[in-house]
């Protein structure tokens, strides 16, 4: 069991930012051969998904669908104003789990690990623990 806290600055009020590099790196440190890796966002307003990473327009897309889904301005009563992001980070999810095997991430061959920022920009923390 090992644990990692990467410290991840974002540079948009919405963006998705491929981390598969950063935790492929941290597996291969902690010598993992066979388990999985979790990866996990510690915010409410951002969040964590697999998805394509070969064409960029898959994340440009993915924001666009999620602020026609969820507008920033709907007269949302939270005294922050950031409800959207919140309802989009829910939406994308807290974390997501890949298999590790062979010292390898199982990912798919056009799949990414994005961190989703919804209210950035921010300094985030993202959680990884392999077993």
């Amino acid at each position: 069991m090992s644990m990692k806290t990467l410290k991840v600055r974002t540079n948009q009020r919405a963006e998705m930012l491929d981390i598969t590099d950063l935790v492929k790196e941290y597996l291969e440190e902690s010598g993992t051969q066979d388990g999985q890796m979790l990866v996990y966002v510690t915010h409410t307003t951002c969040g964590v998904t697999i998805n394509e990473n070969a064409d960029p327009d898959v994340c440009t897309d993915l924001l666009m669908a999620l602020d026609k889904l969820v507008p920033w301005e709907q007269g949302f009563r939270h005294g922050e104003g950031n409800s959207a992001a919140h309802l989009k980070a829910s939406l994308m999810g807290s974390s997501c789990t890949v298999p590790v095997q062979d010292g390898k991430l199982q990912l798919g061959i056009w799949q990414g690990i994005y961190l989703c920022e919804f209210d950035g920009p921010r300094n985030r923390n993202v959680l990884l623990d392999v077993r």
